[in-house]
């Protein structure tokens, strides 16, 4: 089946507004182009699905102004998004008679009074952010994380029945059961992102697996921080700055490695820190296949401990903490490991942090899949506010952040003060 690249917009000046010289420059403008391209159509859809779920993630002053002839978009959605908001100065305003273009009806002086009002006021008022230090105890992601710990659904329970069975084929999925699916093994797997499995079917399953939303967001992740790590490295050897990476939770430590061996060029010095022995050993290995073992150093580590970071030395100047956050749901060790790297990375110096704001398959996680302890993997959640303020608590400020096309993993970069 060929499927469309354009469809043609049904949309008519008279479907959007009442006045008939607006209308007539609707239907003039050359600008204005018909054929809207299908994958436009499809993220748009796939953008406004996340948007109303996530709602709950906006506390900024919000206005909605609606329309209530509007041919367009449904209005019902317009109230499930201003409802989930979690602003406390919120508005939505709806013009009974208006149609879609509400800044090109008739009546559009009120609605331009209505957003003059509302933008007047918000500047009126002292500004102020809610403190999300606590919001792993009370508030959207929590609530939603306490959720999670249901039994759920007949239907996750067949979904785990027959992810066992595919363990005896595909070898992601029997990695995923024997050391986590969060595990830093697990990871190293999909990075690698070739299919393998016992039989055909095997691989096909296999091939299925890593083609899964959630580890294609995870390997867009990988790109992102290999982007930003190797910019990160230009900038402080063009400055005639020491590059040296601690990463404190590395796993098999692949990409940072990679980076290293790709960029020969520039001084890189690397200490790769993980709490289990067999990712210890993984990054050793990696290191020796990639000829890099002497810029790295691999060791054993408790990203949690404030003191046995501090005391790290050289201290670093490019700090990394990638994917572990994510799966604690707890605001408290994270703050500590924060600190902890605050105190490892030189003033001045960087640190790359990553977050999981979004994912669609979270609940299907929580009941079908199992950590690196064996247990139910259950993770909450954190907006990119609630974690950019613990950074900013720390001692850091952010500067840049990527984050892929689903919305689901953020890299970020911020800097340690002086």
């Amino acid at each position: 089946i060929v499927r469309p690249r354009f469809v043609k917009s049904y949309v008519k000046s008279k479907m959007l507004t009442h006045d008939r010289e607006q209308a007539a420059r609707y239907d003039s403008d050359p600008f204005i182009f018909r054929q809207i391209a299908v994958n436009v159509l499809l993220d748009l859809h796939d953008t406004a699905k996340r948007l109303l779920a996530d709602a709950g993630a906006i506390q900024m002053p919000t206005l909605i102004i609606g329309a209530g002839k509007d041919w367009v978009v449904s209005l019902k959605a317009q109230q499930t998004f201003f409802d989930r908001l979690s602003s406390t100065h919120k508005r939505f305003e709806i013009f009974p008679d208006a149609y879609h273009a509400i800044f090109h009806e008739t009546n559009r002086q009120d609605v331009i009074a209505l957003v003059r009002d509302f933008v007047r006021d918000c500047f009126a008022k002292a500004a102020t952010a809610p403190s999300l230090v606590n919001a792993d105890k009370s508030g959207y992601t929590a609530h939603e994380h306490e959720s999670l710990k249901n039994n759920g659904s007949g239907r996750f329970a067949v979904a785990r029945a027959g992810l066992k069975v595919a363990r005896r084929l595909s070898r992601g999925v029997e990695i995923g059961w024997r050391c986590g699916f969060d595990s830093g093994l697990s990871l190293d797997y999909v990075y690698k992102n070739e299919p393998h499995g016992w039989t055909a079917l095997g691989r096909v399953i296999d091939k299925s697996y890593l083609n899964s939303i959630g580890w294609r967001g995870i390997r867009e992740r990988k790109a992102n921080l290999n982007k930003t790590l190797r910019d990160l490295i230009l900038k402080m050897h063009r400055e005639n700055r020491p590059v040296r990476i601690l990463d404190v939770a590395a796993g098999a430590g692949r990409y940072v490695i990679e980076t290293i061996r790709d960029m020969p060029e520039i001084p890189i010095g690397a200490t790769l820190c993980d709490y289990k022995q067999e990712n210890v050993d993984a990054v050793r290995a990696l290191a020796d296949e990639l000829n890099v073992n002497g810029a790295v150093i691999a060791r054993r580590g408790d990203a949690f401990d404030r003191e046995s970071l501090a005391r790290i030395q050289p201290r670093g100047t490019i700090g990394i903490v990638s994917g572990l956050y994510e799966l604690f749901p707890s605001n408290d060790p994270v703050l500590n490991s924060l600190r902890g790297l605050a105190d490892a990375i030189e003033p001045g110096g960087y640190l790359i942090y990553t977050n999981q704001p979004w994912h669609p398959q979270l609940e299907f996680i929580a009941h079908v899949l199992v950590n690196r302890e064996g247990e139910r993997w259950i993770m909450r959640r954190r907006t990119t506010a609630e974690m950019d303020q613990l950074v900013r608590v720390a001692g850091f400020e952010k500067i840049y952040m990527e984050i892929d096309q689903w919305g689901m993993f953020t890299v970020s970069v911020a800097r340690r003060g002086c």
